[in-house]
């Protein structure tokens, strides 16, 4: 049975069941992702690349939808460990370059993840270009998603969007680190109230990621959090690690306890079981 998307229904859980299927879809090489976008979405995909960024364009005569890629398997998780725990005090910066004047609208005090915003530069403007050709041929809701890092560039996609004047209708995250902190967050919220959605598996410890610090993280989250999954020692495996830092710093031993611990987990954070989990949704 072909998922639909729902335009009038915000934060519906039939929604997040399809971007969560184009979020899963976008891990797999075009020749498998585009027959699963036709089959189980209506949605008629293809692949944009750039460097070490993809994103898969899908649309249909009602809708379209930006997915981007994230990391998923431990091993390719392990490139993610400086962006989320080694360097993410370094990372935390105005960003410069190509983004950085769109981002700077974010208002005076807004940081951002460098990590991030680079990835995003990679690809953004082959991804406005193809939007803006496929709104151009026929307007439609623009619905954005994405899972891990992906999640993260799906947050940055919506901002570079709305800066171009392109309307995004809602952007649902899975399993989504934080992007920046709370001057920027907040503008986003302010921005796209009641359109941002982030799933997070309650035992998945990504979503806790970057931080600084375990005493004063300057890395906070957009708006709204919707919990899936069983609560478990998530928060309780952050609350121990504190006990181990010294003047709030992240030294080089803790930073690899916490990433042990990260990889121990690394099953709550997979996208087959993001899907699962809001699945079940649809079935309560």
């Amino acid at each position: 049975m072909v998922q639909i998307l729902i335009e009038d229904a915000l934060g519906d859980p039939r929604n997040a069941a399809a971007l969560a299927a184009a979020a899963e879809f976008a891990y797999s090489p075009e020749a498998e992702a585009k027959p699963k976008f036709r089959a189980e979405l209506g949605l008629n995909a293809r692949l944009i690349s750039s460097g070490n960024t993809q994103v898969y364009l899908a649309g249909n005569d009602e809708h379209l939808v930006v997915a981007f890629r994230g990391t998923e398997a431990p091993t390719s998780l392990e490139g993610l460990k400086d962006w989320l725990l080694t360097d993410a005090a370094n990372l935390l910066i105005v960003p410069e370059g190509r983004l950085g004047t769109d981002l700077a609208a974010a208002g005076v005090g807004a940081r951002f993840h460098q990590g991030f915003v680079d990835a995003i530069a990679d690809i953004w403007e082959q991804v406005y270009a193809a939007v803006d050709q496929e709104m151009k041929a026929a307007e439609r809701p623009l619905w954005i998603t994405g899972h891990s890092l992906g999640g993260a560039l799906a947050l940055l996609a919506g901002w570079l969007f709305l800066r171009r004047t392109v309307a995004v209708h809602q952007i649902y995250t899975f399993g989504g680190p934080m992007i920046g902190n709370d001057r920027a967050t907040l503008s986003f919220d302010r921005e796209f109230a009641g359109k941002v959605f982030r799933y997070v598996n309650l035992p998945d410890p990504v979503p806790k990621l970057p931080t600084m610090s375990l005493v004063a993280n300057q890395y906070v989250h957009c708006q709204k959090e919707i919990p899936v999954g069983a609560a478990d020692s998530a928060n309780d495996f952050v609350s121990q690690l504190r006990q181990g830092v010294v003047s709030g710093v992240l030294n080089a031993t803790l930073i690899d306890d916490i990433w042990n611990a990260v990889k121990t987990r690394i099953s709550a954070h997979g996208m087959n079981n993001y899907r699962e989990l809001v699945s079940r949704l649809l079935r309560s």
